[in-house]
């Protein structure tokens, strides 16, 4: 089976209608609101920067997913409740326009908004965290490079690599097509670094020094 990739460009903002214990861990169900799409059941959609499959297609504009405990665990997914709002975006076809990045849909680690400047030029700092499976997640972060934060596909306008912290800007069109506008400090948010990063640094740590054969 192929692994489902996105490109961060969000196509909708969903809101969560109902959440359900399940043997795995949770059932959410989303409001899809006007999105004119229609996936069947198993289809993969990228929620707030987590690739789910569609357990379900209760109505037109009313999806099931089931979420288990790891991925309840290590991203903000776990802290949904009804009316939580949700980016949203479906998953890319060899046809489709990469006007973002490529996003796998696998989050990296769970950050924190530290601060956020309105106005005319919004600007908001995450702070990364230092320990995750992928270690540091500063490490992949390069600036004028890609992020993505809840699903959305940003560009780094500048990286505190000793303090562990990264800043983007946000334009007006990312602020009326996705959540974003609503973030505040001390809000936590799911993190995906550039795959390209992270296959950079897994082979300089691990192959770099190897023997040539």
């Amino acid at each position: 089976m192929l692994c489902p990739m996105f490109t961060g460009l969000v196509q909708a903002v969903g809101s969560v209608a109902a959440v359900e214990p399940s043997a795995a861990g949770r059932r959410l169900e989303i409001d899809t609101g006007s999105w004119e799409i229609l996936p069947n059941s198993g289809e993969s959609i990228c929620v707030n920067g987590v690739c789910l499959t569609v357990a379900e297609v209760l109505t037109p504009r009313r999806w099931a997913f089931d979420v288990v405990n790891e991925t309840l665990a290590r991203t903000t997914l776990g802290a949904a409740t009804a009316g939580s709002r949700l980016n949203l975006e479906r998953s890319a076809t060899p046809t489709s326009l990469l006007g973002g990045h490529l996003v796998q849909g696998h989050v990296d680690g769970v950050g924190e908004i530290v601060r956020v400047e309105r106005g005319d030029g919004w600007r908001v700092r995450v702070s990364t965290p230092r320990s995750t499976p992928a270690g540091p997640l500063i490490q992949y972060m390069i600036p004028k490079g890609s992020v993505t934060l809840d699903g959305v596909s940003l560009t780094l306008a500048d990286v505190g690599p000793v303090e562990g912290w990264i800043e983007i800007a946000l334009i007006p069109l990312t602020l009326r097509q996705t959540t974003l506008a609503g973030w505040v400090e001390g809000q936590r948010v799911n993190i995906e670094c550039d795959a390209m990063a992270k296959t950079v640094i897994h082979w300089m740590r691990h192959f770099s020094g190897a023997s040539r054969g």
